[in-house]
């Protein structure tokens, strides 16, 4: 089940957190672009959670840049259950939920490390393409910038 969460748990706390520790290694702390959860439990953002039974398993959200143009942030799958299609399904709810908001552009920023690639492989399987930095980003060889009309 995929949901919107609007507040703050010790699940998600925990679950993101992990998620920042995961990627510390990939890069140093000024290319490392992951939203704290204040962040993600913004106005502008919506924020996702897909739950297998009473488990957490992956989070992802929509941050608007601008009218019409959003940003994918905070994709993750729980590592026990990567490879089982859940981030394919929540990137396809959230290109959906974006669609039905009439979002024109959605665009992400994520690592260049060979950590990444998977999630790169499946941001290309679900269209999007390379392009360069968008919002208030800069040219970093840590990152990779991708964009999909919608």
């Amino acid at each position: 089940m995929i949901e919107r969460v609007r507040v703050r748990t010790e699940e998600l706390e925990s679950f993101l957190a992990a998620h920042h520790h995961e990627m510390a290694p990939t890069a140093p702390p000024e290319s490392r672009h992951a939203l704290a959860l204040d962040g993600l439990l913004a106005p502008s953002v919506r924020l996702f959670t897909a739950q297998l039974g009473r488990d957490l398993v992956g989070t992802g959200a929509l941050k608007e840049l601008e009218p019409g143009h959003e940003e994918l942030k905070s994709m993750r799958t729980d590592p026990g259950h990567r490879g089982q299609g859940f981030g394919r399904r929540l990137l396809s709810f959230l290109l959906e939920d974006a669609r039905r908001r009439n979002v024109l552009t959605l665009s992400l920023e994520t690592g260049s490390a060979d950590f990444f690639e998977p999630a790169r492989a499946l941001y290309r399987a679900h269209g999007f393409r390379e392009c360069g930095p968008f919002g208030g980003y800069a040219e970093d060889p840590h990152s990779v910038f991708m964009t999909l009309k919608l």
